[in-house]
């Protein structure tokens, strides 16, 4: 099909949204190492996960075989508020660039959360409402994610606790308030409101906080209070699982005008978009029906792709939480506060760890400065206001375009814009005002943590 016909947003009819998700690790030659249980070695069971997590949440969790698993109507009659979510192409930006690239981006920002986040928090709040529970615990890291699960817990009637982040705490106090207008309760983490988080600040007073320490306080909350269950946002194999509908709607667009994609770029902090966005694709790399450049890009200030370790680990500051064979910086590595909190976490999904291991994909790590450059490029060009993380994307698409620009190749460059930037004025501000700055670790940094990795026999 010509490209004149293509239009500047690629929109899906109801009836072509996704029926099921889909669960890449039932294609996957090598599958991710199972989660441990810290105090024995070995993997963990339905029966000991399902304290923590939904049951049904568990069985997604660990199913490693089926490949395509329904999603439930009332999910999708959720959905139908916000989905399908638009195909974007980029026309105002590639002519901004000069490029002979093609560039389109997957917009999850249409929705209340302004973000991709609401996919999976939808799921995981009608599990814990199906399943009779009370309420659920969790972290946010800039916000997204407890925005998104604060809306699916007041849909559901259910009770929401939000551990944010400290340092978001502070720097975006719109979102923390968007969150308490659904009903959640939201505190500031690591707090005096667990043992886990007293013996954070004891060991480090005055820290900022981190995805980790938020975490162990909502896992400890969730075990503690009778009737409430830990529901996460990101890095777990279910909420990949449920962000795979962003992947599949993208691979429908672009097959609904015969367009190959060269290379499909994504944020990485734990995973869950960028897994979601290269689903389906992955899937024709893994059974070699086709191939792509799949390239998952991280801020240089938590670079666990780039510089980190893949081994065993805590997924959480506190050591409470099971052991995930992964890519991580060490469970005690606070990052710098910088302004992408979606993106401050340790570690990353077992699956894109074991896909980036066996050299499925590739990663990249860019500075924050650089990010905010190419986030308000696009802003002035394309009209959306990009959150920070999703401007990682952006970033190294514009680097890729700009290549392209170098060598005369019409390469088509698919990215994941995750969400909005309007409650982000404050990181935009300090840009702005020219005294943003970029905080790397130093090896010796990322060795100290890294020591302290738990021993594992596996």
């Amino acid at each position: 099909m010509s490209e004149t016909k293509i239009p500047y947003k690629i929109y899906l009819e109801e009836e072509e949204m996704p029926k099921a998700w889909y669960n890449l690790r039932a294609d996957m030659k090598n599958k991710p190492e199972p989660l441990l249980n810290p105090g024995t070695g070995k993997p963990l069971t339905k029966e000991e996960l399902s304290p923590i997590f939904c049951e049904e949440l568990v069985d997604q969790e660990l199913d490693d075989t089926t490949a395509f698993i329904p999603i439930p109507d009332e999910i999708r009659d959720f959905y139908k508020m916000y989905r399908p979510s638009p195909l974007v192409r980029a026309y105002c930006l590639e002519k901004k660039l000069g490029t002979p690239a093609k560039i389109y981006y997957k917009f999850e920002g249409n929705n209340t959360s302004g973000s991709h986040k609401l996919n999976s928090a939808i799921a995981q709040a009608y599990y814990a409402k199906k399943q009779g529970l009370k309420g659920v615990t969790t972290e946010t890291g800039a916000g997204q994610w407890g925005t998104a699960l604060s809306m699916a817990c007041s849909y559901f009637d259910l009770d929401c606790k939000v551990y944010m982040v400290k340092v978001s705490y502070e720097q975006k106090p719109f979102r923390r308030e968007v969150m308490r207008t659904y009903g959640a309760s939201v505190v500031p983490s690591p707090s005096e409101t667990t043992e886990v988080g007293k013996k954070i600040l004891s060991e480090h007073p005055g820290t900022t906080g981190s995805l980790g320490c938020a975490i162990s306080e909502a896992v400890e909350a969730a075990t503690k209070n009778e009737g409430y269950r830990y529901v996460l946002g990101s890095v777990l194999n279910q909420v990949l699982l449920h962000q795979s509908v962003i992947g599949l709607e993208t691979k429908t667009a672009l097959d609904k005008y015969g367009i190959k994609p060269d290379i499909i770029i994504g944020c990485a902090g734990g995973g869950s978009n960028l897994g979601g966005l290269i689903a389906p694709f992955m899937r024709e790399k893994l059974k070699g029906e086709a191939d792509y450049r799949i390239v998952a890009v991280e801020p240089a200030s938590c670079p666990s792709f780039t510089r980190g370790t893949f081994a065993y680990d805590f997924c959480d500051t506190g050591m409470i939480c099971p052991l995930a064979k992964m890519y991580t910086l060490g469970s005690s590595f606070i990052p710098s506060a910088n302004h992408a909190g979606g993106l401050r976490f340790h570690g990353m999904s077992t699956i894109l760890s074991q896909l980036y291991h066996d050299g499925y994909m590739e990663a990249v790590s860019v500075e924050q400065s650089s990010v905010f450059e190419a986030a308000e490029q696009f802003a002035r060009v394309e009209g959306i206001l990009p959150a920070p993380e999703s401007s990682h994307a952006i970033r190294a698409a514009i680097d890729e375009a700009l290549k392209c620009k170098e060598t005369g190749e019409e390469k088509t460059i698919v990215f994941g814009l995750t969400g909005t930037g309007y409650f982000d004025l404050v990181a935009y501000e300090k840009y702005n005002d020219g005294v943003m700055t970029d905080e790397i670790p130093t090896d010796e940094d990322i060795a100290a943590s890294v020591a302290k990795l738990p021993k594992v026999n596996a």
